[in-house]
C-alpha cells in the first residue's frame, strides 16, 4: 500500500487502531524515519488519545492510558537497547492483560518473545512516499483494515 505523505501514514494508523483489541501486540519496522511514529499517532488518535505523540526513543516506553482512551496502550521504542534481555525490565506483559502494546524496533526484543504480533513494514519510496506491508497473523485476519 502506498502512503503518499505523512498525514496518509496517520491515516492508516488510524484505520489500524479502530481494530485494536486487548492482547494485542504490533511490530512497527522500518528504517529511521520511514514513519514508524507517525503510524502510532494515528493509532493513538483512533484509540481516543488527543494530544502529542513523540517518538519514545529516549523514555522507551510511553504509556497511554485514561479515561478518554478506549484501551491503554504503551508505545515503545526498542532502538537504544543493546541486549535483548533488557526488555524484561521493562514490564511490557504488564499492559496486555486489559490493553495494547505498539513496538517500534521489535527485532531488538529477540525473536520469540510475543506470539502473533501485526507486524507493519514501512519503507521510504525514491518520491518520499512510504510503502506499507503487513504479516497479518490469524488474529488479525477479519480486522485487518487493508
Amino acid at each position: 500500500m502506498r502512503l503518499a505523505d505523512e498525514a496518509a501514514t496517520i491515516a492508516a494508523g488510524r484505520a489500524v487502531g479502530a481494530m485494536l483489541q486487548v492482547g494485542d501486540v504490533i511490530f512497527l519496522r522500518g528504517d529511521l524515519g520511514a514513519g514508524k511514529t507517525c503510524m502510532a499517532r494515528g493509532l493513538l488518535s483512533a484509540l481516543g488519545f488527543g494530544g502529542e505523540v513523540p517518538s519514545p526513543s529516549f523514555p522507551i516506553v510511553i504509556p497511554y492510558e485514561g479515561a478518554e482512551m478506549r484501551l491503554p496502550v504503551w508505545h515503545v521504542d526498542l532502538y537504544r537497547l543493546d541486549d535483548p534481555a533488557q526488555v524484561d525490565e521493562l514490564g511490557l506483559d504488564d499492559v496486555l492483560t486489559d490493553g495494547a502494546l505498539v513496538i517500534e524496533w521489535p527485532e531488538r526484543a529477540g525473536s520469540d518473545r510475543f506470539s502473533s504480533p501485526l507486524i507493519i513494514h514501512l519503507n521510504l519510496t525514491p518520491d518520499g512516499a512510504r510503502r506499507l506491508t503487513a504479516d497479518v497473523p490469524p488474529s488479525w485476519k477479519d480486522r485487518w483494515p487493508f
